[in-house]
């Protein structure tokens, strides 16, 4: 099995590309949907598999696991400025965020705030609720911005608020401490959906101040998927009593009361693989060998390269950086899409805005600019 072995020199991005298999000669611009892996977080995560199942049958499987569980959940709470046990492992950030609203003890009339620009994970689980009485009030954005007077407005009276760090439609980074400043002010629950920040930018969840923040690996830090990770402050916790419990969930699976743990703890609920997991912590070694602050140094470079050859109109994200993800307006996204397909671009469309939307990593190079740019002309 390869190993992330440094020199004083760290990892470049070009040497993390070519660990890269999937990505070949593509011009591969979609890592805000599917980072593909390195050859050794895929190996990472086969390995432990074969441990856990090709072991000695005289191994504890279960001591294996839990092992390997806290192991992991210490490298992500280092990933992202949390305590180990402030992170829950879970699917995926759709799989976070329905753990959290599947906690709180609903009453009609209740209001949950998001804003028009989320993901289905940030739509879906509040959609169900309006079938119990609960409202959702949702906040209408311009150019993927927030009016902060007419946020602080709808969350007034809210009993919790769910927001993406970063829209996945415009790439727009929302001030997240700001906005959770002002909902802890209403008493409202903050729930960020982060998935769009790890691996492409630092990433601190204590100075978010966010009680939960929701988040998966399969996307900008390269991981397997079903690699994702739920944040909960510890005081937080405590109010949240999840629906679905297990072994894992509580302090004393034959206990006659159920006693949930303390912290993101109480998320986890029963026998899973962590599999993923392992691959993931092995993916934030190499992201932690590139450095964050030089992967987001050389996307911005990129990103500024392919806005400067987009004519003024047609970009739907700021012409400043903020992430990775630039959304470019076409005559037809999807038959773009295929268009390019057809000559190993790839990019994707959106339901809204109307364009395609190209997520550019450090991975990624000025020779993939110019082609996707050469490429893109007839759209003008």
């Amino acid at each position: 099995m390869r190993t992330i072995q440094l020199d004083a020199d760290g990892m470049t991005p070009r040497e993390l590309r070519a660990d890269v298999p999937a990505l070949g000669d593509a011009a591969y611009f979609n890592f805000g949907a599917h980072g593909p892996s390195p050859e050794y977080v895929v190996e990472a995560a086969a390995s432990f598999i074969e441990e856990h199942e090709f072991g000695s049958a005289t191994t504890d499987p279960y001591g294996h696991a839990f092992e390997t569980y806290d192991r992991v959940r210490e490298r992500i709470a280092a990933f992202v400025g949390a305590e180990p046990a402030e992170i829950a492992l879970t699917e995926s950030t759709t799989d976070g965020i329905n753990r959290v609203a599947g906690a709180i003890d609903w009453e009609p009339g209740d209001v949950v705030v998001r804003t028009d620009l989320e993901h289905p994970a940030g739509v879906l689980p509040w959609k169900r609720l309006e079938r119990e009485g609960v409202e959702v009030r949702v906040l209408e954005t311009e150019d993927g911005r927030l009016d902060r007077d007419e946020y602080a407005e709808a969350v007034a009276d809210a009993r919790l608020v769910c927001f993406s760090a970063i829209t996945w439609t415009h790439g727009t980074r929302l001030p997240v401490a700001d906005l959770v400043e002002v909902a802890n002010d209403a008493g409202a629950f903050t729930l960020v959906d982060a998935v769009q920040s790890p691996g492409q930018m630092p990433m601190d969840v204590d100075e978010w101040g966010a009680d939960a923040v929701a988040a998966a690996g399969h996307k900008w830090t390269l991981g397997p998927w079903g690699a994702g990770f739920l944040y909960v402050d510890r005081d937080a916790a405590e109010g949240l009593e999840p629906r679905v419990v297990g072994y894992r969930s509580v302090a004393d699976p034959t206990g006659d009361e159920i006693a949930f743990k303390p912290a993101a703890g109480r998320f986890e609920v029963g026998t899973t693989t962590a599999a993923a997991h392992v691959g993931l912590a092995e993916a934030l070694d190499a992201i932690d060998a590139v450095g964050v602050d030089a992967i987001e140094s050389r996307i911005a470079s990129l990103t500024d390269r392919l806005k400067a050859g987009v004519p003024e109109g047609r970009l739907l994200s700021p012409r400043s950086h903020e992430s990775g993800l630039v959304t470019v307006d076409v005559d037809d996204p999807e038959a773009t899409v295929e268009r390019l397909a057809a000559d190993d671009i790839v990019v994707r469309s959106l339901p809204h805005p109307d364009g395609v939307r190209v997520s550019v990593h450090a991975v990624s190079t000025e020779a993939e600019i110019d082609r996707l740019l050469d490429a893109l002309e007839p759209e003008w």
